[in-house]
C-alpha cells in the first residue's frame, strides 16, 4: 500500500467536496471552470446532484455528454427509452437528445460527474 503524498507537478486533484457549488433547477451543480485549469480542455465537466425521490428537468444541448454515476442509482430517461445505470457505470449521450436523468431511491442523493464537448464535425449538434 502506498502513503499518500503530494501530487506530483502538473497532477491536480479537484475535489468535488472543497468546490462551490450552485443551486440550480433543484439540482446542486459543481462546474469545473472554478478549478482556475493552467489550459483549456477540450471539454467541459462538472459533478451535479440529484435529491432523493427528484428529477432533473428535461435538457437538451449541443455538445455530446459522458456521464458517470459516482453514488446511486441514475434512471435515464432519452431517445424513447428508459435505462438504469448504477454506481461505477456510465451513460454516453449523443449531442442534442433530450433527457432527463431520475433519482428513484426515497433516502440517498444521486451523483453524477458529466464531461461533455462538442461533437466532431458531420454529426448532429454540430454549430
Amino acid at each position: 500500500m502506498l502513503d499518500a503524498i503530494a501530487p506530483p507537478a502538473g497532477v491536480r486533484v479537484l475535489d468535488r467536496m472543497a468546490a462551490s457549488a450552485r443551486h440550480i433547477a433543484g439540482l446542486q451543480v459543481t462546474r469545473w471552470e472554478q478549478f482556475d485549469l493552467p489550459e483549456k480542455l477540450p471539454f467541459q465537466a462538472m459533478w451535479y446532484t440529484v435529491p432523493p425521490a427528484s428529477s432533473t428537468y428535461e435538457d437538451h444541448h449541443p455538445e455530446t455528454e459522458l456521464s458517470l454515476v459516482v453514488s446511486g442509482t441514475a434512471v435515464v430517461e432519452a431517445l424513447g427509452g428508459v435505462v438504469a445505470v448504477p454506481a461505477g457505470c456510465s451513460f454516453l449521450l449523443p449531442a442534442g437528445a433530450p433527457h432527463v436523468v431520475h433519482n428513484r431511491s426515497a433516502s440517498e442523493p444521486l451523483v453524477v460527474f458529466s464531461a461533455y464537448w462538442m461533437p466532431l464535425g458531420g454529426q448532429e449538434g454540430d454549430r
